[in-house]
């Protein structure tokens, strides 16, 4: 059974600073969702929750996600604005998304997109 509000795969992220993380998420993707301190700490991004856990008993990992956003090109300034480094900036590609591609400071790749149509 899964919990109302939340799909069948939930991604989790174990970073170091995660405190910090969290906030570059709303910022950067305008997640909403608090920091906790003794448990994990869920944001939720669109319709989609992450889950975030500061390392320690578990190691860092880092993650390869893809986001839809309302609008690639602000959502990846505000991501450079804060130390994101550009592996790819934002392009049309031909299945319709304008996109780009980030690593953020804790080593995570995001491809950024919004939807065009082809």
């Amino acid at each position: 059974m899964i919990p109302e509000g939340w799909h069948c795969i939930t991604p989790r992220i174990v970073v170091n600073q995660a405190r910090e993380f969290v906030d570059f998420l709303k910022q950067v993707f305008l997640a909403t969702g608090d920091y906790e301190d003794q448990r994990p700490t869920v944001v939720q991004i669109g319709d989609s929750k992450i889950m975030v856990t500061e390392a320690g008993v578990r190691p860092p990992s880092s993650a390869f996600l893809y986001v839809y956003v309302a609008n690639t090109d602000e959502t990846y300034q505000r991501a450079c604005n804060l130390g994101a480094r550009t592996i790819e900036g934002p392009v049309l590609t031909p299945y319709g998304d304008r996109r780009c591609t980030i690593k953020d400071p804790w080593g995570n790749t995001w491809q950024i997109a919004t939807y065009q149509q082809a």
